[in-house]
This record gives structure tokens, C-alpha cells and sequence, in this order.
């Protein structure tokens, strides 16, 4: 495990199983304070399921989970609940209220658990808005009403909203064109910069990982079995690694392909 001087999240030995399906064996990782880390790995290989660990929507079966030297590993509701205001969270498909306005998505958590008045959390939902790009107009649309991409921006507005300590962002650029991909990167580059938070990713999107990291961190198999600064990611000494930088079909990491049903 790579050591840093502050760390704001420490992760020693965390594993989670179902079953038989050993998914996390033991993950040792370290995010420092205002550091930016990107998980990377196969696909079903337990980025997402990392994610719920440290956030305490799954617990895992053993392992330590550290925010701010505080051990999270059992806490209770009540006792996580000051942790999770300082954390934001841009859901891998923008995961928007379907019936709330835009400006009522990216106010969600002002109103429900900061009870901040409504008038104040308009404003502020139209603030962040605007620094990731979007009009005033927008904000009493319904998300049906936007693209994809838009619907990106507004969930990095929702999650940026209550200025967090630490963001987590999972496939941010999930679905988006080339284009939409390289905006969204360069938005959360400049919103992360903006709080100094520390933010931990997870994206299949090599060219937005190089971008918007400090640090890259390779899963698979349920460890990390690579990690390093991100500019060192192409000189690695990593079969692994390197087959999945370079989009290659062959190579130890096994692909499986279901053929359709005839």
C-alpha cells in the first residue's frame, strides 16, 4: 500500500463475500487529503460494490474503513450521519428524482437534511449550476427534459452542492460521446479544485482517469493489485494493467462472452 503523508481515507485488509463469490480479499488503499484517486478494472470486479463499503451502505465482513483516522467499520445510522454531509456522490447514471426539478435534485440533501430554506436552496442549487456550466433557466426543468450529458452536470451539481470534503464519483462519464466525456472531465477537474476536496473515482475511461487523477489504482480479483502516480501508469511493469490501458482482447485479464440466445 502506498503511503501518504495525510491520509483522509485508509482502507486495510477489507473483504466482502456473498456466498461462495469472494468479491473483495483483503483491499489496502490510502486517498490523502485533497488527493484525487481513480479506481480502474474489469468490469464486475467490485469498484462499485468498494464504494458502498466505504460509504456504509454494504458492511464489510472484515477490514478496516478510516475517514479522517476515525474508524466507519460498524457505526451506527445515527453515528454515520454526520460523516455522509461531508461526502458527495455523482451516481454512475446520475440517479435524478424523476419528479423533482433540477433545482430541487441538485437542493435535495440542503433541504432534507441541512434544512436549509427553500429560497436559500434555490440559489444555491442555481450557483452550482452555473459552475458546471448550466443557465438559470434550467433549473425548473425536469431532468426528462435534458440530455444525458446535462443530466451528468446536474448530478456533479448535486454532488458539489453542500461543498463536501470528499467526492465520490462513480463512471462519470458512463454513456457520454467523446466530446461530452472530455466537458464532464474537465468540470469535475475544475469543481474538485474548486472545494480542495479529495475524490475517489471509478471509470472505465483511460483518457478522463489520466485527466482528472493525481493517483491510479488498478482492481482485479478483489485487490489492488497495481497503484501509482498517474504518470507512471504507462511505464508500469503490470501485464494486468497494461492490457486494460490498451483496450487489448488478449492478455491475463480473462474476458467472457455470452453468446445471445439464438
Amino acid at each position: 500500500m502506498n503511503e501518504t503523508a495525510n491520509p483522509k481515507i485508509r482502507l486495510e485488509g477489507v473483504t466482502k463475500s456473498f456466498g461462495d463469490e469472494h468479491v473483495l480479499r483483503g483491499i489496502d488503499l490510502e486517498v490523502g487529503d485533497g488527493e484525487s484517486v481513480v479506481l480502474v478494472g474489469p468490469s464486475a470486479c467490485g469498484k462499485t460494490l468498494l464504494f458502498k463499503c466505504i460509504l456504509g451502505l454494504i458492511p464489510p465482513d472484515s477490514g478496516s474503513i478510516k475517514i479522517d483516522g476515525e474508524e466507519t467499520v460498524g457505526l451506527a445510522p445515527d453515528e454515520r450521519e454526520p460523516l455522509l454531509r461531508r461526502v458527495g456522490m455523482l451516481f454512475q447514471q446520475s440517479a435524478l428524482f424523476d419528479s423533482l426539478s433540477i433545482w430541487e435534485n441538485v437542493a435535495f440533501r440542503l433541504i432534507q437534511s441541512n434544512r436549509v430554506p427553500r429560497t436559500e436552496a434555490r440559489r444555491l442549487a442555481v450557483e452550482k449550476l452555473s459552475q458546471v456550466g448550466m443557465d438559470p433557466e434550467v433549473a425548473d426543468l425536469l431532468p426528462a427534459e435534458l440530455s444525458g450529458g446535462m443530466q451528468k452536470r446536474v448530478g456533479f451539481a448535486r454532488a458539489i452542492a453542500g461543498d463536501p470534503e470528499i467526492v465520490f464519483l462513480d463512471e462519470p462519464t458512463a454513456g457520454l460521446d467523446p466530446i461530452m466525456s472530455n466537458i464532464i472531465n474537465e468540470l469535475i477537474l475544475d469543481g474538485v479544485r474548486r472545494l480542495g476536496a479529495t475524490t475517489l473515482s471509478i471509470t472505465s475511461d483511460m483518457s478522463g482517469a489520466r485527466k482528472i487523477s493525481d493517483r491510479i489504482a488498478m482492481l482485479h480479483d478483489g485487490k489492488i493489485i497495481w497503484q501509482g502516480p498517474t504518470d507512471q501508469v504507462d511505464a508500469a511493469d503490470n501485464p494486468y494493467l497494461d492490457q486494460f490501458i490498451h483496450s487489448r482482447a488478449e492478455g491475463p485479464i480473462e474476458t467472457v462472452i455470452t453468446p445471445d440466445p439464438a
